[in-house]
């Protein structure tokens, strides 16, 4: 098990796979079942500790059909879910659903503790960056043209019913994995007692230890990317863990390295940020929302996440 940078903030980044390209695969892993399938343009698995390969392709239809659901409704790439009927709804009111609002409120609750730095309208910034390890920087003009259809303080939020400007979109990109990690390990553990492993991407969750050991063994990727040894093994019997980097989505341009974090109050990337932060608690979200307010603090990463008297691990470039 491997532990790779995720996004905290993934509004540039395409999905790697076709919403349709959807094969389960079910193997045995050791001493354990494996379970992996694409959903959210991540690889995702479940390790199952148990010998019933039918349990295994029971949880493996929950699994996939909750991930897919989650997938399906709140991608940005789907046409006709409740995320592209706000975004093309050219300010007019859109009506949404309690888990529709309920993300909004928590995209709220994170624009709010990040200083303004987390905001799910800027998904319009990825129209000026392309973080592909070239040099390419992008006009500072344009980028401030664009800045122009960002800023969360510009949106009617009241629920049930949300008015957006014409012109500015939303992207749960930042929040929907590790909610649907949480989701999919919570259907996990109402089904089974069989201890779980849900690794959507990077961003896993553990409904216990498993019983032929006394933890699951993680893997933390080094900066040099998944074909390099791990720089360390994190050991986890409950909770979960998220992780956000930058070591594949970068610019390098005269000796200076620009992650692919953006600042949406500059539409910069963030100045002093780690390459790599890893953060465990109690559910995927809050390892997640630690990690991103981690990432937006640049230089202060640290000192933020020992305040808040979490376990995290954070590498620098």
């Amino acid at each position: 098990m491997l532990l790779s940078p995720s996004s905290a903030i993934d509004s540039e980044r395409p999905p790697r796979v076709k919403p349709n390209a959807r094969d389960v695969e079910l193997a045995r892993h050791g001493k354990f079942w494996r379970v992996t399938f694409p959903a959210m343009g991540s690889p995702c698995e479940l390790l199952l500790d148990t010998d019933d390969r039918s349990e295994v392709q029971a949880l493996a239809g929950i699994a996939t059909a909750e991930a897919w659901r989650i997938e399906d409704k709140f991608s940005r790439y789907i046409s006709g879910n409740i995320v592209d009927r706000i975004n093309t709804a050219a300010g007019t009111s859109v009506e949404v659903d309690p888990e529709t609002a309920g993300l909004i409120d928590f995209a709220g609750l994170l624009y709010r503790l990040s200083d303004r730095r987390f905001d799910i309208t800027s998904g319009a910034l990825r129209k000026a960056w392309t973080f592909d390890g070239s040099d390419r920087l992008p006009d500072r003009a344009a980028v401030r043209r664009i800045l122009r259809q960002v800023g969360w303080h510009r949106v009617d939020w009241a629920s049930p019913v949300l008015t957006m400007p014409s012109g500015m979109q939303i992207d749960f990109g930042g929040i929907g994995k590790e909610y649907a990690v949480d989701k999919v390990a919570g259907l996990v553990r109402e089904q089974t007692s069989s201890p779980c492993l849900v690794n959507f991407g990077g961003d896993l969750a553990v409904t216990g230890p498993p019983g032929r050991q006394d933890s699951w063994q993680v893997g933390r990727e080094s900066l040099q990317g998944s074909t390099a040894l791990p720089v360390g093994l994190i050991q986890l019997r409950s909770g979960a863990l998220a992780t956000s980097g930058d070591t594949r989505r970068y610019l390098l341009k005269d000796g200076i390295r620009y992650g692919h974090i953006l600042d949406p109050t500059t539409g910069w990337p963030v100045d002093g940020a780690p390459a790599s932060v890893t953060v465990a608690a109690d559910s995927c979200v809050q390892a997640g929302m630690l990690c991103t307010l981690a990432m937006l603090r640049g230089a202060e990463a640290e000192a933020m996440l020992a305040d808040e008297g979490v376990q995290y691990w954070c590498l620098r470039a």
